[in-house]
């Protein structure tokens, strides 16, 4: 049984770490705000067309990532804020019928348009998982990588939500991050759908993350791998 004393001193540190959590984003004028960057708003389920648009290889060359991506047969891969699929139906046959897919968006919509996709193709080795803001709702310690494309910068929790994606994690895991590069002015994309390269080290270094490498060979966006810090991999092997 624990003392009054060192109950009372797990209570202040779980507080303590909530309020700063809690202060890490700030709101002004209604608008979030994290590490001086505006966080956007989710894209609506009604604009799933877009994720499939025909012009996207030759915009984004989609191709060049995922043979950049390091996948290989058997693996399991998460697809965060998935939509209706673009990249999960192309990772499941990548990864192969030992390997699996973890589908994750907050919006139920998204996920139906995706199973319908999948069966269409007869893909069967994605797993569909309803997300909340702050929680991925990912299996801990069982994830090899995790794709992020274009939705990072619409985490409303994103202190919270890398806490979720770091533990699910295996120790040698990465998480590979897809933002539009707001260095360049010719990319034409939204301000707040752009992220810079300082800016993306700022907020993953402060979560317990690491850059391993990262491939400038794409279009429009930033393609940065990022892995657990030695001091998190240790503490959860």
């Amino acid at each position: 049984m624990l003392r009054p004393a060192a109950l009372s001193l797990i209570i202040l540190c779980s507080v303590s770490c909530l309020a700063r959590a809690q202060q890490d984003v700030l709101n002004v004028d209604g608008r979030p705000i994290y590490k001086g960057r505006e966080i956007a708003q989710t894209m609506h389920y009604n604009g799933a067309p877009w994720l499939i648009r025909e012009s996207r290889q030759r915009e984004e060359d989609c191709q060049k990532m995922l043979e950049n991506l390091g996948v290989e047969p058997g693996m399991t891969i998460c697809d965060m804020g998935c939509g209706n699929g673009f990249y999960s139906l192309k990772l499941a046959e990548m990864v192969g019928k030992d390997g699996k897919i973890l589908a994750v968006d907050i919006q139920s919509e998204m996920l139906r348009l995706l199973k319908a996709r999948a069966q269409e193709k007869d893909i069967d080795n994605i797993e569909l998982i309803l997300g909340d803001i702050d929680d991925p709702k990912l299996p801990e310690g069982k994830v090899d990588l995790i794709l992020c494309v274009d939705v990072y910068h619409e985490f409303s929790h994103p202190v919270e939500m890398l806490a979720g994606m770091r533990k699910s994690l295996k120790p040698d895991g990465k998480i590979v991050l897809l933002e539009f590069r707001m260095e360049d002015p010719n990319v034409p994309i939204k301000l707040l759908h752009k992220m810079s390269k300082k800016q993306i080290l700022d907020e993953y270094q402060a979560n317990g993350f690491q850059l391993a490498r990262q491939f400038d060979g794409l279009p429009w966006q930033h393609m940065m791998f990022f892995a657990k810090t030695e001091d998190t991999a240790k503490s959860q092997q």
